[in-house]
């Protein structure tokens, strides 16, 4: 075995976001660039020799071909063990869970989650610390200082390792591990939820369908509904992990999940509809006649995780990323818990479940999780939704509506605006925050606001600060809006306006919330001033 040390020069752009780094797909494929991140990840952390990693993806187009790069790096750089997943996949929480499980260094994750996949779309990667949870900002930025000098990076120059076969391939002083990437995460799943119960409720008629949106979930939804839980065959469909996610788009949201949601509305509906996305991290689930918004999830789920034997001892407290509803807040205040507000992305909730301070949590975008794992878990959060409709005995409709009945309904929506001139979601957002000091007291199309600002987080375990997440506008009624660019994004900026108004009458939930939140959307529009600044007349996606 030989290694190589080849020069190389720094690649301009290379900064990590919430979720690593994302590209198009052709910019991680240009030579040289992924092995400069690579190495810059593992400069960044301190350095791999002697250390074990796990390695997998949600397998889109070049995730077979990268993990062959980062594995002859890691040979490189001397790590004493690599967990690869069989045929290079890995879900986002089951490589969470197996950077848990064996007292791993970390992993290193290829995905771009939700993010269109194949030639011509994009790509990811993000390290995964010791804790199975995203890396936190301090040491995303030694990566990204680490990009801007590198001068070599190190490569050996071995033959590409079978990733098809499970079994162990020794390289140099590097044991390379190819396991199955199914089986230690539906055995966890095992001692959280009642899978005897569940089971019977599949015995019973229920009936499922879960689109696995041909992403990372399937073979996992696959095993663990149709074989372990007896869910009829073909209750999983789009099972097959495909490099382009067979075309469509692994985003569980209306738009792109619409063939599901379009069964779950018409007459011959199953009981329970679910998706999850490309990395198997984020969820839907919906019921007949009855679409649950994430926010709404969580709230609920809050509500009623104790029916789950992994949850049965009560919950130490929640946490909601800010843009997410109030709902939850609602449900922490009658559980006597407390309830955290934390910026956009994992890693703020990794510490809040290290120290044992949460027990549940979530974000607007269908990411729901627990401290089972440090990453939010798509199929996780349907089993314990099969759990609590076991238990109850009711349909998810008839869950809802009471949860609402008794705690009130947020109406909640997202409006995002992709793709938007860089420039211009810049200025809009400058522009709004300049704004701030004279907004409250000031009405916007008949709503009178009470307070707005930049949101900033002081972590409460490790005293850090994080500023500028994003415009909180607060008013009167309850209502509330914010304004945020999304760092998931590709190609311009993706501004995300989410829209929320609390309704306690129980009359009035059956409204639709773009009716009910009308006038939140008109101050919203006329606040940010977002068709004249954008050249939008509407949203690209609601959610």
């Amino acid at each position: 075995m030989t290694v190589r040390i080849i020069p190389t020069t720094p690649i301009e752009g290379q900064k990590p976001g919430t979720s690593g780094l994302r590209k198009k797909t052709r910019v991680f494929m240009q030579p040289g660039y992924l092995e400069n991140y690579v190495q810059a990840i593992f400069d960044g952390v301190g350095g791999v020799g002697g250390r074990t990693l796990v390695v997998g993806g949600d397998g889109r187009f070049f995730n077979d071909r990268a993990i062959q790069v980062i594995i002859k790096m890691a040979v490189a750089s001397g790590v004493a063990r690599l967990i690869v997943g069989k045929g290079g996949l890995f879900s986002t929480p089951a490589a969470s869970n197996v950077i848990r499980r064996t007292g791993a260094f970390g992993g290193i994750i290829l995905s771009a989650s939700h993010n269109p996949g194949g030639e011509d779309g994009d790509f990811g990667i993000k390290f995964n610390g010791a804790n199975g949870g995203p890396a936190p900002e301090g040491v995303t930025a030694e990566i990204f200082a680490r990009t801007k000098s590198i001068t070599e990076y190190r490569i050996s120059d071995v033959a590409d390792i079978g990733l098809d076969q499970i079994g162990t391939t020794v390289v140099g002083d590097t044991v390379i591990d190819v396991v199955d990437p199914v089986t230690d995460y539906a055995v966890l799943m095992e001692g959280l939820f009642d899978f005897d119960r569940i089971a019977a409720l599949f015995a019973s008629g229920f009936t499922m369908r879960f689109d696995a949106m041909h992403a990372a979930t399937g073979p996992y939804a696959r095993e663990i509904l149709e074989n372990r839980l007896g869910a009829a065959p073909g209750t999983v469909v789009n099972a097959v992990p495909l490099p382009d996610f067979g075309g469509g788009h692994p985003d569980p949201n209306p738009i792109y999940a619409k063939e599901l949601y379009d069964l779950m509305a018409g007459p011959d509906a199953p009981d329970f509809g679910a998706a999850s996305d490309g990395d198997g991290d984020r969820n839907v689930v919906i019921g007949r006649g009855a679409v649950v918004t994430p926010s709404d999830s969580l709230a609920m789920l809050a509500a009623n995780a104790h029916l789950a034997k992994g949850y049965a001892r009560g919950l130490a407290g929640v946490a909601r990323s800010m843009p997410t509803s109030r709902a939850v807040d609602r449900v922490a205040a009658k559980l006597g818990i407390d309830c955290y507000e934390t910026p956009t992305g994992w890693k703020f909730f990794g510490n809040l479940l290290d120290a044992g301070r949460c027990t549940l949590c979530g974000e607007e975008s269908a990411g729901t999780g627990s401290d089972h794992v440090r990453e939010k878990d798509g199929l996780w959060a349907v089993l314990l939704w099969l759990n609590i409709l076991a238990v109850r005995g009711e349909s998810l409709k008839a869950i809802q509506d009471a949860h609402w009945a008794e705690f009130g309904r947020t109406f909640y929506t997202r409006h995002d605006y992709e793709a938007v001139d860089t420039s211009a979601a810049e200025s809009l957002m400058g522009r709004l925050r300049e704004l701030l000091p004279t907004l409250p007291g000031t009405t916007v199309a008949g709503l009178e606001i009470t307070a707005a600002d930049d949101f900033a987080y002081d972590d409460p375990v490790d005293g850090s600060v994080t500023k500028g997440q994003g415009v909180r506008v607060m008013f009167a009624g309850g209502e509330r809006v914010v304004f945020r660019l999304s760092g998931t994004g590709t190609e311009g900026a993706t501004l995300r306006v989410y829209l929320e108004s609390f309704e306690p009458d129980v009359a009035r939930h059956g409204l639709d919330a773009q009716e009910a939140l009308a006038p939140v959307i008109a101050a919203a529009d006329q606040l940010a001033g977002i068709t004249a600044r954008t050249g939008r007349t509407a949203p690209d996606v609601i959610t």
